[in-house]
């Protein structure tokens, strides 16, 4: 009967060494595989915007921690719903949160959704008309018609209907009453379609005279009237409202013009009074909105989740998924069913963020069950931002931007080339020092931090992709930290090797014994070093953090790869000639380590024995 094989003294150091090369091999093959070839780069190596926002609230006990943290969130997953993943949002001090956007988001869409950070409101609309249009110039011929009167209204209105599939719509789960649209589909419960430009015959607005067209009115006898009359804009506004505007709100609204940014940002409103707003973005035709508002009669915190779509039953593009809790869902039934008895415009309520309008769909038929979809030919991008909104819109407190600061791509790569001739510095030293001291040795810690480099290059790049890991300037320093430490493990286990064999121990033997007395010195510094990391990272924010998430990583590395490769490789060398006997180059050299010569086998007698043995 055979007997199996004893292990040996030393292990299977082979095994080890197949297993990191296989990781490190698959890992840099999943890296090329998906793309993420290069990690991402913070705002200060890649260049983008950092912007300063500052709390403010009439009640000073709001400014609170609490508050700010949920702000700080609800800052973050607007930034990142739009794509901008890399994003950094970090409070600093008590009443002060920094957003850095790095180079490659839209750092422009994202600096206007950042700055609007007041609370979002749903609001009746009460009347809707064009502000900031263009006048036409006058055509010095009267505009007859079949009856030879001039036009009624001017050029280029248009009025859009829910079949025209111009405007939005949102809709509810259809019920056995609920009418069917062109597709087939109920929508009896829905939000059918945001007005676009209200036109007077869709509404049955008087028309405006016949002044409005830009042209003179034909006399009796059929000749033009001497002198046009040149209509203004805000005739053309007045002759194209749809509502009827509040007596309160009739000056306000009469004399707002939406076409100037500073106009639109200005307009305020209590919660439980009507107001006059913008619209948030231009329409189709080129020109915004000025709205009408009604008190508050949802708010926007009431929200409990809002996702963009596709409507794959009517295949009419993306939408917007709106749940709402339960509080929100009675006020949204409610102010639904109140609406969809309304002519338009006051069928319609208004989502309104930071006073501006962001969107004003109208209302069929009263929607329970607290939710709704948002419908209405937009594109992804559109929907996107709709539902960011809806979801991230409402934050407990106000914020105001305090400083707005640019870092260039010029200059960020100006400091990622700083740091990366100073981690080449400190690489290139440590194998010069490996090679002169270690010698042969010294190849083993060069091969070392090669895998080590390999294993952080690939683990950050798929980090980047994977949860937007973002590599800063603390951050590569951490990693050149990492060097040092990386090398400080290497030279702990030689020099309790160098150890063994000055004490007359054969290479093979002292590989062995050494390694435990070794393991135990290398596991208690990498556990200090991986401990302060770890403290660092919870205690700290922002770029610091960076620091210390590479630092703790590189850490753990460095004990994978003093295991798994240094150890295995070095009692795999040890069965070699060339460092078994002691060639001067291979760094064991007993000669040059001063080594004691080997014991006898032979014991020496004891002068006790001596004389017994005499005697």
């Amino acid at each position: 009967m055979a007997t199996p094989k004893s292990r040996p003294r030393d292990g299977y150091p082979g095994r080890a060494l197949a297993l990191i090369l296989v990781v490190t091999v698959g890992l840099v093959a999943l890296m090329f595989g998906t793309g993420n070839t290069k990690p991402r780069l913070g705002i200060d190596l890649a260049g983008g915007t950092s912007i300063t926002l500052t709390a403010k609230s009439t009640d000073p006990k709001a400014v609170n921690k609490a508050n700010m943290d949920i702000a700080t969130g609800i800052i973050e997953r607007r930034v990142n719903g739009m794509g901008v993943s890399e994003a950094e949002v970090q409070t600093q001090g008590s009443d002060t949160i920094i957003v850095n956007i790095p180079k490659g988001g839209d750092r422009q869409n994202a600096a206007d959704q950042v700055g609007t950070t007041a609370k979002l409101f749903f609001r009746p609309v009460l009347a809707v008309a064009p502000s900031g249009i263009t006048v036409p110039a006058p055509t010095g011929t009267p505009s007859a018609g079949a009856s030879g009167s001039p036009s009624a209204a001017p050029s280029g209105s248009a009025a859009p209907s829910a079949s025209a599939g111009a405007s939005s719509s949102a809709s509810h789960a259809p019920t056995a009453s609920a009418s069917s649209t062109k597709q087939g589909r109920s929508v009896g419960e829905a939000l059918a379609a945001e007005a676009a430009t209200p036109s007077a015959a869709a509404t049955g607005a008087s028309t405006a005279p016949s002044a409005a067209t830009g042209s003179a009115a034909p006399s009796a006898s059929g000749a033009p009237s001497a002198q046009a009359t040149q209509p203004s804009a805000a005739d053309l506004s007045a002759a194209m409202t749809q509502g009827t505007v509040p007596p309160e709100l009739s000056a306000a609204f009469a004399g707002l013009d939406c076409s100037k940014p500073e106009i639109r940002s200005a307009q305020t409103g209590a919660e439980d009074k009507a107001m006059v707003a913008c619209s948030q973005k231009p329409g189709k035709g080129g020109y915004y909105e000025k709205l009408a508002l009604g008190p508050v009669a949802v708010k926007g915190s009431d929200v409990s989740k809002a996702q963009p779509s596709l409507d794959t039953q009517t295949g009419s593009g993306w939408q917007v998924q709106l749940q709402f809790n339960g509080t929100g869902t009675d006020a949204f039934t409610k102010v639904t069913g109140q609406l969809a008895t309304q002519a338009p415009p006051n069928n319609q309520f208004a989502i309104v963020l930071d006073n501006q309008v962001v969107s004003h769909p109208q209302v069929n038929g009263p929607i329970p069950g607290g939710s709704a979809v948002i419908t209405g030919q937009f594109s992804q991008a559109e929907a996107q931002d709709l539902s960011n909104v809806l979801s991230y819109g409402a934050l407990p407190l106000e914020f105001t931007k305090s400083d707005i600061t640019t870092v260039s791509p010029a200059l960020g790569s100006d400091q990622l080339k700083a740091g990366l001739v100073a981690g080449a510095i400190g690489m290139l030293l440590v194998v010069a020092y490996s090679l002169v001291y270690y010698r042969g040795l010294g190849l083993v810690s060069i091969a070392g931090l090669v895998v080590s480099a390999a294993l952080t290059y690939s683990i950050m790049s798929l980090l980047g992709g994977g949860i937007g890991f973002a590599l800063t300037l603390p951050a590569v320093c951490g990693a050149i930290v990492a060097i040092g430490i990386t090398a400080d493990s290497f030279i702990v286990y030689f020099e309790r090797i160098r150890d063994e064999v000055r004490e007359g121990a054969p290479l093979r033997p002292a590989v062995q014994r050494a390694w435990p007395r070794a393991r135990r010195t290398i596991l208690v510094s990498d556990f200090v070093s991986f401990l302060c990391a770890a403290v660092l990272y919870v205690v700290s924010v922002g770029k610091v953090q960076g620091f210390a998430f590479t630092l703790g990583l590189t850490t753990a590395l460095d004990v994978v790869v003093i295991f798994l490769f240094t150890k295995p490789l070095i009692t795999l060398l040890a069965r070699r000639k060339f460092f078994s006997d002691g060639h001067p180059w291979s760094g064991l050299d007993p000669k040059r380590l001063g080594a004691r010569p080997p014991l006898r086998s032979s014991r020496r007698r004891s002068p006790s024995s001596a004389a017994v043995k005499g005697a």
